[in-house]
């Protein structure tokens, strides 16, 4: 059994220096340390981590001018662990999630050890009072966040991902900025053959947050659904996923300027480029389905 080696991407905008301490800080005390840790400056300037913190490993820092959204700032990190080419697998993680317990490196090089073609790994999201939202549980419907299993998707929380997986479905979609950019990249993965799987003994502790605490969150959200059903989706499946989500969309949003905004984001999502169209394969669309997460909802 080849043992992964492992690396840690953070990225920040650098408005929770405390928290991203905290998190390097439980980084630090896992048993197993990473060969790398690169943390991306998103439009800021990072402080000196490595000897005030004690973190093991190689410690690289990147200031990046203008914040490129979660996506963009993550293929920055990915693109230098690429450079230095010493590292199998990536755990990225939140810049306000913490570690709680000290195995959760030494767990992930094992899963990914046992399965070569094991190419994600997604952690389970907690509060402090170890509450998993269910809309952080990748499973449609309710669902028990302590089962895990193979899925469709993961969280961008915390989550691992096989670099030889990325180099053969590309990296995450930066001009996504901000919401969808999971399922675009979970959606390539699942093409190519690549198992995901969600383990929650895998846990990253997280506050307690809605999505829509983002300015742009509607319409981001309705642009990037569009974009994303137009890029991976059968033809014949694109009205349908879009036709469901906009039912959807309007019963669960009570926010008349939250509408607007998800509507005006929705139309963007037509008018502008989504990028290169890829879709899947319809042996994958069955493939999801069968793991009980069709791609028409």
């Amino acid at each position: 059994m080849v043992e992964p080696r492992i690396a840690v991407a953070v990225v920040t905008m650098g408005n929770r220096p405390a928290e991203v301490d905290a998190l390097l800080e439980s980084v630090a005390k896992q048993d197993l340390a990473p060969a790398r840790i690169v943390i991306v400056g998103n439009g800021c300037r990072l402080p000196e981590f490595a000897h005030r913190l004690s973190l093991p490993g190689e410690v690289t820092t990147i200031d990046v001018e203008e914040n490129l959204g979660c996506p963009g700032g993550r293929n920055v990190a990915l693109a230098r662990l690429r450079e230095f080419g010493d590292v199998d697998v990536v755990v990225e993680l939140d810049d306000d999630g913490l570690l709680v317990d000290p195995d959760v490196l030494r767990r992930v090089r094992d899963l990914y050890a046992a399965d070569p073609r094991l190419g994600i790994v997604g952690f389970r999201i907690a509060d402090e009072r170890g509450e998993t939202q269910q809309r952080h549980v990748p499973r449609i419907g309710k669902s028990d966040p302590l089962r895990g299993g193979y899925v469709t998707g993961f969280l961008g929380g915390g989550h691992a991902l096989r670099m030889d997986m990325l180099a053969e479905t590309g990296d995450w979609p930066a001009e996504f900025f901000f919401a969808h950019e999971e399922t675009d990249l979970a959606w390539r993965a699942a093409d190519a053959g690549w198992k995901i799987l969600y383990a929650p003994e895998l846990l990253l502790q997280h506050p307690k947050t809605s999505p829509a605490r983002h300015a742009i969150y509607y319409r981001v959200n309705a642009r990037n659904r569009v974009w994303l059903v137009r890029r991976r989706l059968p033809l014949p499946l694109v009205p349908v996923h879009l036709g469901v989500w906009t039912l959807l969309t309007l019963a669960r949003t009570r926010s008349t300027a939250g509408l607007n905004a998800w509507f005006g984001g929705f139309a963007e999502g037509l008018r502008e480029q989504a990028g290169e169209r890829r879709p899947m394969r319809w042996r994958t669309v069955w493939r999801l389905t069968r793991l009980g997460r069709p791609p028409v909802i």
